[in-house]
């Protein structure tokens, strides 16, 4: 049927209204096709273009910007151009499809790909491979990839093609059928293919809607008052000159004016009465999960094993640094009262691009980087990197596998490296100011995330340290700080030689060693200290680890062992940007004397006095026997002992029906008793978890088995409205696989938080939910159970190899 259309532009009305034409029906069907309406030629090429404009600004979030309108442009323009010229040349659909292949190879690398075309014009052999390979892989390839996807990939092709076929399409049934509401019908088409194949965020949505509505109105309505009647063509075809009356064509826009306004009317009030937030389902959001931050533990947490086990061992290799550069292996600015960690706005990582850098300004470097021992997700980067590019035969996998945040210049690599990689970044080394330079600077406007169970310690700490220097200039209240850590406090890495330092930089960590007659610590604790001390005094700082050389150090090659590994500070200047500071002191200042651990001071037993000798007891008084009287005593009446039955009974009844209440709930407390004074600290904060998700099974709240701790958590911040629930989640990890062994003081404070999410759960629920929560067997007879004992014996076994590294 379409092909029929195509082949055969005629007016149907017309036919019907030569009756007897003076010349043959051919004739007239050439003249009045020979010289084509310009004015509606206009209006239909400049409706389609408008129509289709609508799906091109759609992608514009799926590339991250107004590059998305150069494929869609380029195509919407040769798409047209084709169909204007079929229609001239009365093409047939074969003809109109071998035109548009030519167009697509032709004009594809120019729109689409980054290509080298022969004389400026013809592109070359490479590039018409990508275009054909495009065909087929580009929409995986656009879908498989995490938006904004970069537009250097051949990720281009799809905006591209689509927009040509339906600009050929659209194009070829506007100027050739009578009835052009026809064409709607691909524009349609386009829209819901792009909206497929782009991001739950909509591009500007109101305006898109508002155009698409309009045109397409307003082009029907001026189409079906030029549309000629009937007697028109008729008298047409007899030779006869026909009036036109412009007052019914006037009316007929007017009409379709009043339609525009009162279709814009309605389509705003239906805006505003829409709910807002409405999900947007896309392909894409099927095919790859959105990437999640959180999923990743703070390389921070690995400080102590990084020093510990890979002291002498190469973790990997940077060649072609500049003197004095920095190896950085993540930035973290959101601090949980467990741990530093990088920051859980996922929307920041996107994609691996070019130019990521930006307008950054600076010296340009090539940094090879050749991975050892080490073995994690964050990728080991310096300065501002512009782009990456990964070797070997698994380059294509880690690319797609990588995600990249230029804020923070922060990079993960979701499966990981591993020996043998390797990898090429371009990136920019910004200028170090001088410290004449930050004396004049301010503070740039920096929003860092709220951090959570601050010790209220150093804040009295910051405070104390600005007033001694005298601070006044931001820079001289950063040199505060950091002077103050490094000049009193002293260093050891905790290990079997160094002086007591236990790992972590939890609250209670951090505010046991800023209590202290001496703070001891490394680089984690002097860093996490320094900014929060800043935190608490309105200062924007961040914890960087990472890796670098002695200052005297000439740069070139740097191999990357746990001796180079360090942690510092980084504070956002407003014309200098974020500046590094070591807060750490010297490694030669060991502490004096060892006052940072409490030691037991035994005391001599003092001698007890003998004991006094053993005196013989006093004989009773001799009382009369007076058990033969009671024998002979009148028994008690019957009725007392049948009181005593029924008494006896009843108290048995009672004790039966409050059974279930007594052995269910010893053996839930006898549960919770066992996890609470579990012999592994980690198997209490394990345990405090378990409980949580029992009593919240108990009380009918879904808890998938099987599931992660933090998946587990999401489920429960839906029904329990308590998000304190994911805080539980990332302590209790942090508690389990991370370095160290918590602490009293936090196996308390997570049980008492625990505790109160459980009593939130109780006050909610009415008298009989809270009786059935007690008699609910779900938590005892759950098949999470053998999930708990696999996930019990990994934790333990975590816990062994820590203990034993």
């Amino acid at each position: 049927m379409m092909s029929a259309l195509l082949e055969d532009p005629v007016d149907e009305a017309a036919d019907e209204a030569v009756a007897a034409p003076p010349r043959s029906r051919r004739e007239h069907r050439a003249a009045l096709t020979a010289l084509p309406d310009r004015r509606r030629w206009i209006l239909d090429l400049g409706a389609v273009a408008l129509l289709l404009l609508v799906p091109a600004i759609g992608f514009w979030p799926t590339f991250g910007g107004p590059i998305a309108l150069l494929p869609g442009l380029g195509g919407i323009g040769l798409g047209l151009g084709i169909a204007a010229l079929g229609t001239i040349r009365r093409w047939s659909v074969l003809l109109l499809t071998a035109a548009t292949i030519v167009a697509y190879f032709l004009f594809g690398g120019l729109f689409a790909l980054s290509h080298t075309a022969i004389l400026g014009v013809i592109p070359g052999i490479d590039t018409l491979r990508r275009l054909a390979l495009g065909v087929v892989t580009s929409w995986k390839s656009l879908l498989t990839t995490v938006a904004p996807v970069a537009p250097d990939d051949g990720h281009m092709i799809v905006p591209f093609l689509l927009l040509l076929v339906a600009a050929v399409v659209t194009g070829s049934l506007a100027l050739r059928l009578r009835h052009p509401a026809w064409a709607l019908i691909p524009v349609a088409l386009a829209l819901g293919l792009q909206i497929a194949l782009g991001t739950s965020e909509a591009a500007a949505p109101a305006f898109q809607g508002i155009v698409l509505g309009a045109v397409a109105i307003v082009w029907l309505t001026v189409r079906a008052a030029w549309a000629p009647t009937r007697s028109a063509v008729a008298l047409s075809s007899a030779g006869d000159e026909v009036a036109v009356d412009h007052r019914s064509v006037l009316r007929r826009i007017g009409a379709g004016g009043a339609v525009v306004a009162i279709a814009a009317a309605v389509g705003g009030a239906s805006m505003l009465a829409a709910p807002p937030y409405e999900v947007r389902y896309v392909i894409r959001d099927v095919i790859v999960p959105p990437f999640d931050i959180r999923e990743y533990a703070s390389p921070l947490q690995d400080f102590r094993i990084y020093v510990d086990e890979f002291a002498e061992e190469p973790l990997f290799t940077v060649s072609g640094l500049p003197a004095g550069a920095r190896v950085r292996l993540g930035t973290m600015d959101a601090y949980s009262g467990v741990v530093y960690n990088v920051s859980d706005e996922s929307s920041a990582f996107t994609p691996l691009r070019s130019n990521m850098a930006g307008d950054a300004q600076g010296a340009s470097a090539e940094i090879r980087v050749e991975i050892g021992a080490y073995n994690d997700v964050w990728l080991p980067d310096a300065g501002e990197v512009e782009a990456v590019e990964f070797e070997g035969s698994s380059a294509e996998d880690l690319r797609r596998a990588t995600y990249f945040n230029p804020a923070t210049d922060t990079g993960v690599v979701t499966t990981g490296l591993e020996k043998g990689d390797a990898y090429t970044f371009t990136t920019v080394f910004p200028e170090v100011p001088e410290e004449s330079v930050l004396a004049d600077d301010t503070f740039a406007p920096v929003e860092i995330p709220k951090a959570e169970a601050v010790p209220e310690r150093l804040r009295e700490i910051a405070a104390k340290a600005l007033s001694e220097a005298k601070a006044t200039t931001p820079f001289e209240k950063v040199q505060a700080l950091r002077t103050y850590l490094a000049d009193t406090g002293f260093f050891s890495h905790g290990l079997k030689e160094n002086e007591y330092s236990p790992s972590g930089h939890g609250s209670a960590r951090l505010g046991g060693m800023a209590g202290a007659d001496q703070m001891v610590g490394d680089d984690e604790q002097y860093a996490a200290l320094m900014a929060l001390m800043a935190y608490e005094v309105g200062i924007p700082a961040r914890v960087v680890m990472g890796f670098h050389a002695d200052a005297d150090s000439g740069g070139g090659e740097l191999v990357a062992t746990g001796e180079n590994l360090h942690a510092w500070v980084e504070v956002a200047f407003s014309d200098a940007g974020w500046v590094a500071f070591d807060p750490t002191p010297d490694q030669d200042k060991e502490p004096k004397d060892q006052t940072t651990q409490p030691k037991t001071d035994p005391q001599p037993m003092p001698l007890q006095p003998p004991p006094p000798p053993k005196e013989d007891a006093d004989e009773p008084p001799l009382v009369p026997d007076d058990r033969k009287k009671e024998e002979e005593a009148d028994p008690e009446p019957g009725y007392l002992g049948l009181v005593l039955a029924v008494g006896g009974i009843s108290l048995g009844t009672v004790a039966l029906i409050l059974s279930p209440f007594v052995i269910i709930g010893g053996i839930k407390a006898a549960r919770r008793r066992k996890r609470r004074e579990a012999e592994d600290p980690a198997d209490r904060i394990s345990g405090g978890w378990d409980e949580l998700m029992d009593r919240a099974a108990d009380f009918g709240r879904g808890v998938p088995v099987g599931a992660t701790r933090y998946e587990q958590s999401a489920q429960l911040v839906a029904t329990l409205e308590e998000p304190r629930v994911q805080a539980l989640a990332v302590r209790a990890d942090a508690g389990v696989f991370g370095p160290g062994e918590p602490t009293p003081d936090e196996i308390e404070a997570f049980w008492a938080e625990v505790d109160g999410v459980v009593g939130g759960m109780s006050r909610k629920a009415s008298f009989w939910k809270r009786l059935g929560a007690k008699l609910n067997l779900r938590s005892l007879t759950q098949s999470s159970s053998l999930v708990k004992g696999v996930r019990s014996l990994r934790e333990t076994a975590v816990s062994a190899r820590r203990k034993d590294g």
